[in-house]
């Protein structure tokens, strides 16, 4: 099929699963899976790979998400009923301020985002963020939004998350002055995008805050509420068990070690991101379940109980994984990728715009900022861009791999379900500030683009 049949049936696709959520009230997941059928049947994937393609798309996004909310819950779990959360949102309160609350969580998820995936993080300081709104008030997103967008930030455009250090990779930029322009442009960017915006969506969208991580009323049983020193702790353990992961990913990628040695594999293994949050999940059981006094089949019984409210959050993901794998398999990426190179717009331009398309065509910010370097990869080779001004385009492919966050996103639904927004809300609120980020960024990086000699 050509590109302009390809385009028209994505963008068929987007609007039928709209229609089917937002006005007939189907169910997310059941929306979904029937658009990714129908999608893949009409853009011509051949019947017997369209199961193939299905399945690897679903499976492929639970594998990277299920642990990890799965684990994150089960540790939300623990932190809330023990105490934890409550014992922390309030030293945090009286350090910082009621009013200066959501731009603490923020810098916070800004800290631990350095080393830490997206998602990971997010599972991760969600009992925070929950604690800290039931104690203040004013919806979750005034507090959720900040801590998403931190995340998202640091995710997209610092080492060594996988997407900067890939596309980085490919283009030969260098890594030191890659992480020094991607601070530069994330610090602002999620001032103005993610915490400024973050805070004003939160007063227009006065959302209650979800209660699945809560499990209810604090163990009366227990002993009394473990010192925020100790919940900090807990929850800087996965964080830097992944950070070792990531340093790894680094110094293999700097060309200090070996990749293909035994101790590396074995590291890399044992820090991976699900192995942290379950060692994180075993330790919280110890320290705030058992020597608190709780009985070890009560720990049980909260940790299954923290499951049951997630697999809505883990099917759905999934299946908006599904989605984009189909929308990838049937080329139409590649498609408007192809139309969009030759356009003769200025190559850091051109790659925001390559990235962007990817982004809104597939859905996932990583395979945007992978796949559009490479498009433009013979591009920066012929015209020579090294050092910063080659940082900058890295920092602008990654930008337009942010923006447009919407349903063939397992972003966008993992967010959403999180913050219990329904996709009208979602896309106001989650889908806008993430395309400022993108906007935003773009900007920063072309202003650093020119000031570096660009």
């Amino acid at each position: 099929m050509g590109a302009g049949t390809l385009l028209a049936i994505a963008a068929g696709a987007i609007v039928l699963l709209l229609v089917l959520i937002i006005q007939f009230r189907v169910h997310a997941f059941i929306a979904l899976v029937v658009v990714s059928l129908i999608t893949a049947f009409v853009a011509g994937l051949p019947s017997g790979a369209v199961l193939d393609v299905l399945t690897d798309g679903f499976g492929s996004t639970l594998a990277s998400v299920a642990l990890l909310v799965g684990f994150g819950a089960m540790l939300g779990r623990l932190v809330e009923v023990s105490g934890g959360a409550q014992t922390l949102s309030d030293a945090m309160i009286a350090k910082f301020g009621e009013e200066r609350a959501p731009l603490a969580l923020g810098i916070a998820a800004l800290i631990f985002g350095f080393p830490i995936f997206f998602d990971a993080g997010l599972v991760v300081m969600l009992p925070i963020v929950f604690s800290v709104a039931r104690r203040l008030g004013g919806g979750v997103l005034r507090y959720g939004l900040p801590v998403a967008g931190a995340f998202s930030c640091m995710h997209a455009f610092v080492p060594p998350h996988p997407g900067p250090v890939a596309s980085a990779e490919l283009l030969g930029a260098d890594i030191g002055i890659l992480t020094i322009v991607g601070l530069i442009v994330a610090i602002p960017t999620w001032f103005l995008a993610g915490y400024l915006y973050g805070i004003w969506s939160g007063s227009k969208f006065v959302l209650k805050v979800p209660d699945f991580l809560s499990g209810g009323e604090r163990e009366e049983d227990m002993a009394e509420p473990p010192k925020p020193s100790t919940v900090i702790l807990l929850l800087l353990l996965p964080l830097a068990i992944i950070f070792v992961n990531t340093g790894l990913d680094a110094a293999r990628a700097a060309g200090a070690v070996d990749g293909e040695a035994g101790w590396f594999q074995f590291l890399r293994a044992i820090c991976a991101t699900p192995i942290a949050l379950l060692i994180a999940v075993l330790v919280a059981s110890y320290v705030l379940g058992v020597r608190r006094g709780l009985d070890k089949l009560r720990v049980e019984s909260l940790l299954d109980s923290a499951l049951a409210p997630v697999c809505a959050i883990i099917l759905i993901t999934g299946a908006g994984g599904m989605f984009g794998g189909v929308l990838k398999a049937t080329g139409i990426g590649d498609a408007l990728a192809d139309t969009l190179a030759g356009v003769g717009l200025p190559l850091i331009v051109s790659g925001f715009v390559i990235a962007l398309a990817l982004r809104v065509a597939q859905g996932s910010a990583t395979v945007a900022l992978i796949t559009a370097a490479g498009l433009i990869q013979p591009a920066i080779q012929a015209e020579g861009i090294t050092g910063f001004p080659l940082a900058a385009i890295v920092v602008a492919l990654a930008s337009g791999s942010l923006a447009l966050s919407h349903v063939n996103d397992s972003g966008f639904w993992l967010v959403g379900r999180f913050m219990d927004m329904d996709v009208k809300t979602t896309l106001k609120t989650w889908t806008v500030m993430e395309t400022l980020i993108g906007v935003i960024g773009f900007a920063f990086a072309c202003l650093l683009y020119v000031a570096f000699g660009g």
